[in-house]
Formats: structure tokens, sequence, C-alpha cells
């Protein structure tokens, strides 16, 4: 008979001097920084170990399927053919890097940067942000809400992989949208799980993102910004969107720079001299940076994002989507057992027993949808519509 394996635990003498290095190494840290002290968890199943709580989160992230999907979930260009343009799994690495680079300066915990960053990405869906008006139309009608990516990204980390992370991490997950219109950010703390729940709701019911509870989340937030805009720029050119004769707006131009490495050169640097992280707490742009910045999506909106080129096929994705949602929920409804639903999301074992006796057929639906890759969306649908061929003969 096999034995079982033991789990290897620390002895108390080396948990006791990790503790100690960890905690010489966060009295370091800027007095407004969030430290292992504060860390809490909503279940606290298992003890710590020697790892501090907001690497433990990273860790759990990282070992989630949801971040395994980020392979094949595309940024921008979601019907471009180019191996070199941004993926989420691109993506979210810069903002990572860019954020920890920015925490490491402030003397924040870039522990807990790197959690955040990792996970912050994980509710995004087929085909971008026209993928997410797409589902968010369909959750309305059919009676479950508003969807977000930011609440999703939650949703998942939270409830359908049910990862038992410190309060801090979901929380700068769910606030790291909506960076467009911020030029100083304070952290606004949260005293309860309670109290972090109702955020969620309110994100849930279509209410803006407060600030998030910490330094830290605040960073991330400015750090997706500074991922994106300039490397947008890059990859348009790349793939022959916009040509080097369309020029960027002079303001943006001027004091900004007009390449990705000039753009996220600038926006550190200004964000690390206007921002404070000793007597009193904000990370923020100076106003000539934010107007410049602000002059710049505007560009890309027009130019990228709106662009004819991309939106020419936005009419079939919104089909797609109807279709899979109601194939769906018809199969949730007959029951039927070797639909995708159930093979590759409710019977796989990851799932959450929790989130699955609580969830609504409609949110199911949506879960499932939301968790998608581009690839594995577009084959779900192919079978939706296509009949099936027979090879050889019937018996």
């Amino acid at each position: 008979m096999k034995k079982p394996v033991r789990k290897r635990v620390p002895d108390s003498r080396l948990a006791s001097a990790v503790s100690a290095l960890t905690g010489k190494r966060e009295a370091l840290l800027s007095p407004l920084a969030t430290t292992s002290a504060d860390a809490v968890r909503r279940y606290q199943r298992v003890p710590e170990d020697i790892r501090t709580p907001y690497s433990r989160d990273a860790d759990r992230i990282i070992h989630t399927r949801a971040f395994t999907r980020y392979i094949d979930k595309t940024q921008v260009f979601y019907l471009v053919e180019n191996d070199h343009i941004t993926h989420r799994v691109i993506h979210v690495q810069l903002v990572s890097k860019i954020a920890r680079t920015i925490g490491r300066c402030l003397r924040l915990n870039e522990y807990l940067i790197e959690a955040i960053a990792l996970g912050h990405d994980i509710g995004h869906i087929p085909y971008g942000h026209f993928g997410e008006t797409c589902l968010s139309a369909l959750c309305q009608q059919y009676g479950i809400g508003v969807f977000s990516h930011n609440v999703q990204s939650v949703r998942f980390l939270d409830q359908i992989e049910d990862c038992d992370l410190t309060m801090q991490v979901p929380d700068g997950i769910l606030c790291h949208n909506g960076e467009g219109d911020d030029v100083r950010i304070t952290a606004e703390p949260l005293k309860s799980w309670a109290a972090f729940d109702k955020k969620v709701q309110d994100n849930a019911d279509g209410h803006r993102s407060t600030s998030p509870m910490t330094l830290e989340g605040c960073v991330v937030k400015f750090a997706d910004t500074i991922a994106y805009i300039g490397r947008d720029l890059q990859d348009a050119r790349d793939v022959g969107l916009i040509s080097d004769s369309t020029h960027i707006p002079e303001r943006s131009r001027e004091v900004l720079g007009s390449t990705n490495r000039e753009i996220i050169n600038t926006l550190i640097y200004d964000l690390l001299e206007n921002s404070r992280t000793e007597d009193e707490g904000y990370i923020a742009y100076s106003r000539d940076v934010e107007k410049a910045l602000i002059s710049l999506r505007s560009f890309s909106r027009q130019h990228i994002y709106n662009n004819p080129i991309l939106t020419s096929e936005r009419a079939k994705i919104e089909r797609m989507y109807a279709t899979l949602f109601s194939t769906c929920l018809e199969a949730l409804e007959r029951k039927d057992t070797s639909a995708k639903i159930f093979t590759d999301f409710i019977a796989t074992g990851w799932t959450s027993p929790r989130y699955l006796e609580t969830a609504t057929p409609a949110e199911l639906v949506r879960d499932f949808i939301a968790g998608m890759t581009d690839r594995y969306f577009a084959k779900r649908y192919e079978e939706c519509v296509i009949p099936r061929r027979i090879e050889g003969k019937f018996r």
C-alpha cells in the first residue's frame, strides 16, 4: 500500500527566523506601506508558511486555472493574426514589472503589488473590451445585472476557485480599472470583509470603483495605464493600423514622447516625483502629464480602439455571444451533462462547491463564457452552428 505523502512544514526555529527577517525588511518600508501584519484572510484555512502573505497570494493566483487562460486572451487586436502583438499574458507581466519598479522606489510592498498586478485582468473575456460590452448586454437581458471584468476577476479568485486571498489583493484587483479619470489617488482603507463585499456588490451594480484600500493598489492602477498606453501605439504601428506619419497629438509628443520606451520612462519618473508615501499618502501625476495623457488616450480611442478596421466584425461577435449564451443555458435546462459547460466547467473538480450550490443557471453561463480564451470561444461557437459530420459508419 502506498504511503501518504507527508506535508513538509518548517520547524518553529525556521519559521521564527523567516518571520524576523520579514520584519526587518518591512521595517525599511514607508510608514504608509502595507505590511504582512496588515494581511487578513477571509477563512485562514491553513497557517502561513515561510512566504509573506502577499507572496503566497501571488503563488495562489499563478496556480489558478483562470491565470493559465491568460495565454490566449487578446488585448486590443483580437482579430489580428500576428504573434508579436500584446496578449493579456504579456500585459499583466508588464504591469507587474512597472508597478514593482514604482513600488520599490516609493518603499511600498512589492509582494502585494505583484499579487494585485498578476490577478488584475483575470476577468477579461474573449475579444477584449467589446466582448465585455456584448456579455454585459446579455447578462442584463437574463436578469443578472451588468458585467464588469474587474468584478469578474474577483469572482474567479474569491468565489469560483476560492483562493482565500488576503483582502488587500482582491481589493486592488477590483479597483484597478477606471484609471483614465485619475490624476491623484489616495487609499481608502476598509475595516471588514462585509465592507469589501459591499464594495464588490456596488461595482456589480454598475457603480464605479472607489479608490483601493492600499497605496500598493493605487500604484497598480497607474501602472496598468503605463503598461498599455505606449504599447498599444507600438502594436498599432507593427500591424499597420497607424503609420509613423500618423502623428500623435503635439502636446502628448512634447510631454510624453512618441515611442513606447519614452512614454513609459516619462510616466514612471513623473509618478515618482509627484507621489507621496511618507507623511501623507497618494499616488499622482503632474498636471502637465495628466493633460498629455488624456490627449494621447483620446488619440488612441479614435485611431486604434475605434478604428473601422478593428470594429468591422463586431456584429458577428455580438451574434456569437448571443448564440453561445442561449445554447449553454439550454444545455443546463436539459441537464445535458455531455455539454461543454458541464465537462469543462461545472464538473471539473476545481470549481468551488459553494459557488456551484449558489450560482443561478445564467450566472453559470456568464462565468463559463467569461473564462474562455478567444480560440476556445470560437470553437464552441462553431459547434453551435456547424453540423457535426460523422465519419465512416453509424455503427
